[in-house]
Order: C-alpha cells, then structure tokens, then sequence
C-alpha cells in the first residue's frame, strides 16, 4: 500500500543510509588493516532521479547543444544505481591504508542525523494517514 508519494522515496534513502552507515562502520573496523582504502556509496542522485520520476519534474542537467551536424550525440548517462567508490583524497599511512578516523566519524555522524530524519519524517507521513483513518471512524 502507498501512503504518499514520498513514503517509498524515503523508504528508499533509509535503506541506503543504512547501507552507509554499514561502509563507514566498516572503514572504522579496518582502520588498522594494512593497504585498506576507505570506501563510501553515492545515492543521492539516484534518490533525484527516482523523485523527479515521481513528481514528473523536468531533469536540471543541461542538455548538450549540437551546432554542428557533424558533431555526436550525446551518450547515454548509464544505468542509475547507487555507487560504490573509494574515498582516496586522504593520504595514505606508509601501511597503504587510506582511513582517516576524523572523517570517519564526521561522516558517521552525518548520515545519523539524516539517517534519524528520515524516521521522523516517515512516522509523520505515517500519523497523518493515521490521524485521517481515526478522524472518520468517529464520523
């Protein structure tokens, strides 16, 4: 059952959050593993793309201009999934490994919030269809 338009949106991004919140656990457990890289999941536009679908909202990325007829068509963006990439703007240790506990932490401590309002929101989402539901069984 759909709820609203956005329940399955947020839904979503909980699981990917979690997904995150796994990564970053991981790369602190790690912290002390020879030649380890730190790894992080992009979801984001992902998550864009799914609610442009949803609310059938026009993309914001600029479409490439042809002045030539010589010139190519554009190739396709690839297939939308979340990504799995290393993180390898820190400096690695003489071991290799790449964990920078500092931003470990940080990012931790992002996703919990986002993480934490994307619960809140969802039981908002949840009590308003609730609070309908309760309104007419009175009627």
């Amino acid at each position: 059952m759909r709820i609203s338009k956005t329940h399955n949106l947020m839904a979503q991004a909980l699981n990917y959050r979690a997904m995150r919140q796994d990564m970053i656990s991981s790369n602190i457990a790690n912290v002390d593993t020879p030649g380890y890289r730190s790894r992080d999941i992009a979801f984001e536009d992902v998550l864009a793309a799914k609610k442009a679908q949803i609310f059938h909202t026009p993309s914001r990325k600029l479409a490439l201009a042809k002045t030539e007829p010589g010139h190519l068509d554009p190739v396709g963006e690839g297939s939308p999934h979340s990504e799995i990439f290393f993180r390898d703007g820190h400096l690695a240790r003489n071991d290799g490994n790449t964990v920078d506990l500092d931003v470990e932490t940080t990012e931790m401590a992002k996703n919990s919030v986002m993480y934490n309002a994307l619960i809140a929101a969802l039981k908002k989402d949840s009590a308003i269809f609730r609070s309908v539901i309760d309104a007419s069984a009175k009627v």
